[in-house]
């Protein structure tokens, strides 16, 4: 590109307007007569004009300032919401766009072989133009420097619309380490949307040249949906292949009350008491039979003890004579743990411990340590009744192992939790059989940046999650959203500069999403990139047509769903 062709000129093939008011950062602009057609060709480019989220600029010198188009309305609309009725009775078909000033930028010549031209563009508005000054569509060569890379390691997310291809980074430092939520109704395409943000983690490795590069990365997976799309790289710890433990004696005590008294429940506080103290008998006689210092355990330590060591500990404290109402705390407590113990659907909770062996550092590999780098539990075949418990167990685990190491351990070692469907775990409600788990994931939310942990939280229903776990997010990949309550729910977490954008949440197509916070180099609309069929998680969508076209259920098969319904195997 020569001098005579400075990028800084104006291209007056890409005039379309000119400024009538600036409100700080807030201008309005008067579309030219001439413009016919709301959209412009240049250089073989189609660019549309007044698309929500597309970028205008306007020169002042050699500066370009750069706004985002918020609104195109008639100019009569504008008048009379300032109080300006429209002259004369012909029809005014004049229309104004409104934009929001973001940053600016300037074209410099580097000399240096190949000479060539290269934006310097800067976030933050310094500059700020005039009325009558005219306003400019932006060409897709300003567009590749304005998006860019980003200014630390990042990760590919997708294509930013009406950039003709650009790509949309994402810093992964910030994506992960200061939390990001994923939102969007069923069937926007949130859970491709979950599998191309891990993809692009794993890619990261290869794409960057790296010589070592080992994510750690944990899914909650209620639905037993994302094996499917992480063949070969996964490892997957479910209750109903036995690979997924979680031992009883791995709870603390409040995890403890909750599984043996419930929640849902009044817990009086005799029952407390009583759980308590067996607790603290059973875990200090399994200390000493493991040799480990037993003046230190509290009930909370992660000690192996023996179910039965427990019951012989609400035993003992049971009050000599046959008072009834004196009983029935000590009754209540065992008679629960046995039901538990009977029930085929805890055996991954509930298998007695051997007395021998120290199985801490064993159940912790499960998670972390060498292996796959993704590590997807499935959660559908534990009980409703637990759900809570064990996200809450997992979680808190996470969060004390990253406690527990020292601060270069921490830093060779971070972790990323994926919590799926987080308004069931985390939800909103209060509902008491969550509370543990609400209480686990709120602590990693607030604190876990500080000990290499991050959190990636997903859901249908922004409206229905722990509002105190969702404001902790830096990050948003927002997809379309349908209902009220879910876009007025969004539009409060987000900065109030942002709020705008859920005008459009109801519009956007499959995988498309609305993507801000401190990791977008600048919010922005994007296409979130396409994947293979096999690397898309297992849709749940059930094809009718394709279905009703299929011979029927025979009793042979009938009788073999009544069996796995019956023993609870699938």
């Amino acid at each position: 590109m020569n001098e005579k062709n400075n990028p800084n000129d104006p291209v007056e093939n890409l005039a379309i307007g000119t400024i009538i008011e600036v409100d700080g950062s807030h201008i309005v602009a008067e579309l030219k007569p001439t413009v016919t057609e709301l959209s412009r060709i240049f250089g073989g480019d189609t660019y549309p004009i007044g698309q929500f989220g597309s970028i205008v600029k306007i020169h002042y010198g050699r500066k370009i300032i750069f706004a985002f188009v918020g609104r195109l309305r008639m100019k009569a609309e504008y008048d009379l919401e300032r109080g300006i009725q429209p002259q004369g009775t012909g029809t005014n078909d004049e229309r104004v766009i409104e934009a929001d000033l973001f940053g600016e930028g300037e074209w410099l010549r580097k000399t240096l072989a190949p000479a060539h031209w290269e934006l310097k563009f800067d976030r933050g508005v310094a500059t700020y133009p005039l009325p009558q000054q005219t306003v400019y569509l932006t060409p897709k060569r300003e567009l590749h420097f304005i998006y860019g890379h980003g200014k630390g390691p990042s990760i590919h997310l997708g294509e930013h619309v009406g950039t003709g291809g650009t790509r949309c980074y994402a810093d992964l430092n910030e994506l992960l380490g200061k939390h990001t939520a994923i939102l969007g109704s069923t069937g926007s395409g949130k859970s491709g949307t979950v599998a191309a943000v891990l993809h692009s983690l794993l890619e990261r490795g290869s794409e960057g040249s790296l010589p070592r590069w080992n994510p750690t990365i944990i899914v909650l997976d209620p639905h037993n949906e994302y094996a499917r799309a992480f063949d070969g790289k996964h490892k997957r710890l479910s209750t109903d292949e036995g690979t997924l433990r979680l031992p009883y004696w791995l709870l603390n005590f409040q995890e403890t009350l909750s599984l043996i008294i419930g929640k849902t429940e009044f817990v009086a506080t005799s029952q407390s008491n009583i759980v308590k103290q067996a607790l603290n008998i059973a875990r200090i006689a399994a200390a000493q039979s493991l040799g480990a210092d037993h003046s230190k355990v509290t009930v909370d330590s992660p000690i192996p003890y023996a179910i039965e060591k427990f019951k012989e500990g609400v035993e003992a404290q049971r009050p000599p004579g046959r008072d009834k109402k004196e009983q029935e705390p000590y009754n209540s407590v065992i008679n629960k743990l046995e039901v538990l113990q009977r029930d085929s659907r805890m055996k991954f909770m509930l298998t007695p411990w051997d007395n021998r062996s120290d199985e801490f550092s064993t159940i912790l590999s499960q998670f972390v340590g060498d292996g796959e780098p993704i590590r997807i539990i499935d959660l559908s075949g534990v009980p409703n009744e637990v759900a809570g418990i064990c996200s809450a167990v997992i979680a808190r685990t996470l969060f004390n192992l990253k406690v527990w190491q020292t601060a270069e351990e921490r830093e060779r070692d971070p972790v990323l939790l994926v919590c799926e469907e987080a308004h069931r775990y985390v939800p909103n409600r209060g509902e008491a059989q969550y509370e543990a788990a609400q209480e686990a994931i709120r602590r990693i939310a607030k604190e876990g940046r500080k000990y290499g942990i991050g959190l990636l939280l997903v859901s249908q229903r922004p409206s229905e999650v722990e509002a105190t776990v969702l404001s902790q997010c830096n990050s948003w990949i927002i997809l379309r959203i349908t209902n009220d309550a879910d876009r007025e729910h969004v539009r409060a977490i987000l900065p109030d500069s942002m709020a705008g954008l859920t005008k459009m949440l109801s519009g956007l197509r499959r995988q498309e999403a609305i993507f801000v916070g401190q990791a977008a180099v600048l919010p922005s609309r994007i296409v979130v990139r396409a994947l293979s069929q096999t690397q898309l998680p297992r849709s749940n969508d059930i094809d009718f047509d394709k279905g009703w076209q299929a011979s029927v259920v025979t009793a042979d098969q009938l009788n073999e769903i009544a069996i796995r319904w019956r023993y609870q195997q699938r």
